[in-house]
């Protein structure tokens, strides 16, 4: 928040309002304010389209090659990289006013307010602006992006003539030129932050262009990687008497031209309809088809059918996936804005990867991480299961990738990338990329816990037992037994990522045991299947001996778990004497010296044991979790999430509060000062893990669920929701006791603190809380507290 002007949001319930205009924050803004389906993204620019940060338009896995230069190379190292393209903007809509533009720079800028409502799925805009001579309209607009009707995004669009006495009783002539345009000038980067992207200009060769009466088609075509890209548009325009309409196209813009002369009091109504869709195989016919049909049934549906449309499936999702805080509004509003981003991450994704930044930005070239699978799909297998059942499936479609990796590496099974958009390793520095291969044993985990969320075994045998099949060779090939018969995995980079290449990393081990403990599960229970894959007894068999095998590194002296094999030998970074200015540390240290020294990037261990509390006591818990938070300085907004649900089961409930409403405010308060970039879709999935997992206390198992609630003084009321297993559910934690809600669904046991409880559907079942006992306060590294609200 600057200190010289008013904060940029209000805190509402369920709307997030910029009541003025703020030129200084306008890149968060249109990250905040994008909307998306998890197929069409869409930047929250202004309609006129300028001033700007970044535009954005971005299609869901369409992108272009790039070279990855090295000043050195080596065996292995990936030639290209894949950079997510700026695709055709459908967005503008520029007005002239008496032949003066409609600029917010210029003229005067009476009242203008933006609205994004999660309830409708909607971007409002209301602005009043007089020209430099003296016009004054009134332009409301009102913005979607279907998630009912996948290729579809529409505008409402009406100027309305203010009365400021102006002399002349004919009104003003209102020019509206509606466009598509393919290659906008991106601006620059800084080139010295890893964390954005690469910009490439001018990467889309137009194939074709069709204009009619009302609106045109614009194909096109990325040079290297050869994807075929269509965007069309078409309007409909009400209003005064006499309005002329015109359409003209060339190879990169197309433009609707809406001619009417408007009095005070008068409306100039535009509905814009617009339709994406792309293909790596599809012929340029069948593109052009694919367009012109989605834009027929959308107009077929109408503007209000659409808004009708999206207002029904949200309010289906809310009745299962909203979260309702009581004590703390700011907080309120950011969790259900981090709820409704996760949504439009992987709505209609179907089968194609989520993003870290959605359809938000370009941020990291649009490349997708493990965040998908341990942040993401931990929310959307509980409140949107479809949408995680096909994020794995698109994990399975990119196998021969996978394939063809590790035996690249020499190793068996699949070796999925640590960053790509279509399944090929696109991370150049392979210590942070190549070495994290607990990826791999991330997917398998999201599998395991999608059909225990879902009970779906049709979906563990058609889908996951492939790749759990594949991931357990690569542990399998990647490990060896030593000569005291443990068995290690050295050289591997866990999730923190100032601690790289070391041997038997904690999370990494745990995840790779559950993942050919899982493996032999499965293929045992579908021998016919798994043989086909030429998996047998001894396969198997081999599998639950590494598992029983795994090396899981104590540290006895000091009775905490090392996050990788001697790390607590390591000197200790001198936290005392960095600078406030200079975190992160990765863009102000080497990282030799980030890699010898005892410092946490992001939560490593602790996640560890979010995922694995059983594996360690509560003791453990206890100690472990002091003695990271001195250490881990969250230079990843990653981290504050997973030490917010260990600070709730460990008994820091202040400080858990504290963590959750950094990770939910990261992009609403721009903590990370690069929301202009996109949203931190693993942040806003880990806000919902927060509170599910944290405060919930929630652990999910094949043979149930189970519930630990805690609640923090700070807070009078937690309530959320979650589908298990063809079921709905409400969970309500308050001070004294809790209430389980079977909404619909057969009816389920549950446990409540290691107590069980029946839900029939007949109404909630209530249960005391324990009280809450006094634990010994824990210290972060200097000046690396919880970030404190303004």
């Amino acid at each position: 928040m600057k200190p010289d002007h008013l904060p940029t949001f209000t805190t509402e319930p369920w709307v997030v309002r910029e009541p003025r205009l703020d030129l200084d924050a306008m890149g968060q803004t249109e990250s905040v304010f994008a909307l998306s389906n998890g197929h069409i993204g869409l930047r929250g620019n202004l309609d006129e389209g300028e001033p700007h940060v970044l535009p954005g338009t971005y299609l869901n896995s369409f992108y272009e090659v790039r070279p990855l230069p090295y000043a050195e190379g080596g065996y292995g190292y990936p030639e290209s990289g894949q950079t997510i393209v700026n695709v055709t903007n459908g967005k503008l809509i520029r007005l002239l006013v008496d032949d003066e533009p409609f600029d917010l720079r210029y003229g005067t800028l009476r009242r203008h307010e933006r609205v994004l409502d999660m309830q409708s799925g909607t971007l409002e805009r209301d602005v009043e602006w007089e020209s430099p001579a003296g016009r004054a309209v009134q332009v409301r607009s009102t913005r979607l992006v279907s998630l009912t009707q996948r290729a579809i995004a529409a505008i409402c669009y009406e100027v309305e003539l203010v009365d400021t006495g102006h002399s002349d009783a004919d009104g003003a002539l209102l020019v509206l030129q509606s466009e598509l345009v393919a290659n906008e000038q991106l601006p620059g980067r800084d080139a010295d932050d890893p964390r954005l992207d690469t910009a490439l200009d001018n990467v889309l060769e137009p194939e074709q262009s069709r204009a009619g009466e009302a609106g045109a088609t614009l194909v096109h075509r990325t040079r290297k990687s050869g994807l075929r890209c269509g965007a069309a548009m078409e309007h409909e325009v009400s209003g005064p008497e006499g309005i002329q309409i015109s359409t003209d196209a060339n190879e990169d813009l197309a433009r609707t031209t809406i001619i009417a002369r408007v009095r005070p009091g008068e409306t100039l109504r535009v509905i814009k309809y617009l339709s994406y869709g792309w293909s790596s195989r599809r012929s340029l016919p069948a593109v052009y088809d694919q367009v012109r049909a989605a834009l027929a049934a959308a107009r077929y549906t109408g503007w209000d059918g659409l808004v009708r449309e999206q207002r029904e499936y949200l309010d289906d999702f809310w009745a299962t996936a909203d979260v309702e805080i009581d004590g703390d509004a700011e907080l309120q509003q950011a969790v259900r804005l981090a709820t409704f981003h996760i949504l439009q991450a992987g709505a209609r994704a179907e089968r194609r990867c989520i993003p870290a930044k959605g359809l938000t930005g370009d941020g990291y070239d649009g490349h997708t991480f493990w965040d998908t699978e341990t942040f993401c799909l931990q929310v959307l297998s509980f409140v949107a299961p479809d949408a995680a059942a096909d994020a794995l499936r698109w994990r399975r479609s990119i196998l021969p990738q996978a394939f063809e990796r590790a035996e690249t590496l020499g190793l068996k099974g699949a070796a999925f990338p640590w960053r790509t958009i279509r399944g090929h390793e696109c991370s150049g520095y392979w210590p942070a990329g190549t070495a994290a291969f607990h990826i791999n044993a991330d997917i398998a985990d999201a599998v395991k816990r999608h059909v225990a969320a879902t009970g779906d075994t049709a979906f563990e045998l058609e889908v996951g037992l492939e790749l759990l099949v594949a991931t357990a060779r690569l542990w399998r090939s990647l490990g060896h037994h030593d000569s005291a018969g443990n068995f290690r995995i050295d050289g591997v980079t866990g999730p923190d990522e100032y601690s790289s290449i070391a041997d038997n990393n904690v999370y990494t081990n745990l995840m790779a045991r559950q993942n050919l403990r899982y493996a032999a599960e499965v293929a045992a229970k579908h021998p016919r299947s798994a043989a086909r894959l030429g998996v047998d007894s001894e396969e198997i068999a081999s599998w639950r001996d590494a598992a029983t095998a795994m090396l899981i590194p104590f540290d006895e002296r000091l009775g905490v778990h090392p996050q990788s094999e001697g790390f607590t030998d390591h000197q200790l970074w001198n936290f005392d004497e960095t600078p406030p200015e200079r975190y992160p540390l990765l863009l102000n240290y080497p990282y030799f010296d980030l890699y010898r020294k005892q410092v946490v990037k992001q939560a490593d261990l602790v996640l560890a044991m979010q995922i694995f509390p059983d594996e360690f006591t509560d003791e453990q818990k206890r100690r472990n979790f002091a003695y990271y938070e001195a250490i881990t300085v969250r230079d990843s907004s990653l981290s504050a999430c997973t030490q917010a649900v260990l600070a709730a089961r460990t008994g820091h409930l202040e400080l858990a509060h504290q963590y959750l409403a950094e990770a939910a405010l990261v992009d609403l308060h721009d903590l990370a000062g690069n929301t202009d970039h996109g949203m931190h879709i693993a942040s806003m999935a880990g806000t919902w893990s927060a509170v599910v997992l944290g405060f919930g206390g929630m652990r999910c198992e094949a043979d149930g669920l189970s519930f630990a609630p805690v609640l923090p003084a700070s807070l009078s009321r937690v309530s959320f929701g979650l589908k298990w297993q063809g079921r709905r559910l409400r969970v309500t934690i308050t001070p004294d006791e809790v209430e389980y809600q079977l909404l619909d669904g057969a009816p389920m046991r549950l446990r409540h603190h290691d107590e069980p409880i029946a839900l029939d559907g007949e109404g909630p079942v209530s249960a005391a809380t324990p009280p809450t006992e006094w634990v010994e306060p824990v210290e972060q590294p200097a000046g690396r507290a919880p970030r404190q609200r303004s």
